[in-house]
């Protein structure tokens, strides 16, 4: 199949969609603690989700597996543990600052991480800066660093400009000291994923040997890659159920305050957020397979179709209301840039597909 640059930049789009709105069910859920609601929609995104659309959509996922070297297995679930800590705390991202502020600073560190360490790990970003398709590449890159500053600029003075009540009116928890610190962990931690799925290639060429379509080709990764994310998560949540005694929310039909608690409501929530949450990788392995030889900036174009998702999603949840026209200026040139960005990236790929 010949890369489609462009086809790629839709598919990431979408996957910036799925990731900039998966929260928005949780915010329905009555009765639960983070830590149970987090854990429930996890199961959906991170086992349920990949096995049934892996085992759908590609051929002989198990067999596939097994022939996969133990070496491939360990570093992409390993990997995938350590996003999972970065997954686990950008709950908490969320919970402290916000969709519009927690998104910008996790995802402005996790976006310049995740998309240049890799290739300057392998010693190919030199080759890479030598073509016209490649300078062409990294700088949309650097458009989309630019974006993410000012869409945190904007987070920044949405911070400074709106009073305490009017804050906590838009989001309950919020602590701007304790969500940026764990913003900060979320974000250097998350880049893991993109480790992760190099890791895992060796998965993907297996799976094309099998004869799955190349489209899917990356869906078999993401079964492994997630299992090491569920895992740091579930051990995390648990043991938040242990300390907070919140374990007898999975079943308990009443809250401690006597209040009835929607079980199937919550639990539908769950899976609609969890479902949401895993189709942003489902059609990032699709854009994948769309950029060429320099596939590695489909974590640049990832993170900035988030961002992008995610403060619109913020202005329509009136996290952004109370604030000056300064800021809003600065909202939208924020998502311009990173919208301007998606495309230098695009255009750099499809230089590099048509050499």
């Amino acid at each position: 199949m010949n890369p489609g640059p462009f086809l790629g930049v839709v598919f990431h789009w979408l996957g910036g969609l799925a990731a900039g709105s998966f929260y928005v069910p949780y915010r329905g859920v009555r009765g639960w603690s983070w830590e149970t609601f987090w854990l429930v929609g996890g199961f959906f995104s991170w086992i349920a989700a990949p096995w049934i659309l892996g085992l759908a959509l590609t051929q002989d996922l198990v067999g596939v597996l097994v022939q996969t070297p133990g070496r491939t297995l360990f570093w992409a679930w390993c990997f995938g543990l350590l996003w999972g800590l970065g997954g686990l705390t950008f709950g908490l991202t969320m919970r402290y600052l916000g969709m519009s502020l927690g998104y910008g600073v996790a995802l402005g560190i996790c976006a310049a991480c995740g998309t240049l360490i890799p290739p300057a790990f392998k010693g190919t970003l030199a080759a890479i800066a030598s073509t016209a398709a490649g300078r062409m590449t990294l700088a949309g890159i650097g458009v989309c660093v630019a974006g993410i500053a000012v869409s945190a600029l904007a987070g920044l003075s949405k911070e400074r400009e709106l009073p305490e009540r009017e804050k906590h009116a838009a989001v309950k928890e919020f602590n701007f000291r304790k969500g940026l610190a764990v913003a900060l962990f979320c974000g250097i931690m998350s880049a893991c994923m993109a480790f992760a799925l190099e890791a895992a290639e060796p998965i993907a060429r297996l799976s094309a040997a099998a004869g799955t379509p190349a489209l899917w080709t990356g869906l078999p990764k993401l079964v492994v890659v997630l299992a090491g994310g569920f895992t740091s998560n579930a051990v995390w949540c648990l043991a938040l159920n242990v300390r907070h005694r919140t374990g007898g929310e999975y079943l308990a039909g009443r809250s401690p305050a006597g209040e009835p608690v929607p079980r199937a409501r919550n639990l539908g929530l769950c899976a609609l957020a969890g479902v949401t949450w895993y189709f942003q990788f489902f059609f990032y392995t699709m854009g994948e397979t769309q950029m060429g030889r320099f596939g590695f900036s489909s974590w640049t174009l990832h993170m900035a179709s988030i961002i992008i998702f995610s403060t619109l999603w913020g202005v329509a949840l009136k996290e952004w209301r109370g604030t000056s026209p300064r800021t809003h200026r600065l909202i939208a040139a924020g998502v311009a840039i990173l919208i301007l960005s998606t495309l230098v990236v695009g255009y750099g790929n499809y230089l590099a597909a048509a050499s």
